[in-house]
């Protein structure tokens, strides 16, 4: 059911996961991406795209822009954003968030690039960061994907399809990355024989885009 419907798998996780989102979800992979993924990227790439490919109600394209702003380099970078449920995007582009999305977020950041509601328990995000991430809708099984991409994440998804559905995706993600592209996977998802698929571990839950020249 999974690989065949995956509008029945985002409802199952919207389920499963729920109060579970939250921005730069597992830190120590964020500061890897900032310290190593995206500064290595930036020095063979006057400019990166990014792709959040499961974004969900948008916590990690905006962490991704919140980064790229931390970083100086937001003219240097552009951010796509999709999932397959309209409902979730929409979400997104609102950019309202209850406190708890922030348990990953120091305080004078938080006042840096969100606004305090009405709501006691809720901020909205800063015009700034929302303008910095192009949201689309994409079904990661049946559509097709956004190429060149220098980086692509796809977190805490991968884990709910079958085996013959992985296949399929981890292909079409390594086409959809630029040469030396890199692949970003959640905390549960280690590819097992990586260079099956086209790719190289390099850090842990990151693969590298193993180009033509280095597989002959």
């Amino acid at each position: 059911l999974l690989l065949r419907d995956e509008k029945k798998l985002h409802e199952f996780l919207d389920y499963i996961t729920i109060n579970v989102s939250e921005f730069f979800r597992n830190p120590a992979q964020w500061d890897i991406l900032e310290k190593k993924i995206i500064p290595d990227l930036l020095k063979t790439n006057d400019k990166i795209k990014i792709w959040s490919s499961a974004c969900a109600s948008g916590e990690e394209p905006y962490s991704l822009a919140i980064l790229a702003h931390e970083m100086g380099i937001e003219d240097r970078v552009t951010i796509i954003a999709s999932d397959v449920d309209l409902n979730a995007i929409n979400k997104a582009k609102q950019g309202i968030y209850h406190v708890k999305s922030f348990s990953n977020i120091k305080l004078p950041l938080i006042n840096k690039y969100f606004i305090k509601t009405d709501c006691s328990d809720q901020y909205i995000i800063r015009d700034k960061i929302k303008e910095t991430v192009e949201f689309k809708q994409i079904n990661l099984l049946d559509d097709a994907f956004p190429k060149q991409n220098n980086l692509i994440l796809c977190r805490n998804v991968m884990i709910y399809f079958t085996e013959e559905a992985k296949i399929k995706l981890y292909k079409k993600f390594n086409s959809a990355l630029a040469d030396e592209g890199i692949f970003f996977v959640g905390n549960t998802e280690q590819i097992i024989m990586p260079q099956n698929y086209g790719f190289v571990s390099i850090k842990n839950f990151f693969y590298k885009k193993i180009t033509e020249s280095k597989t002959n």
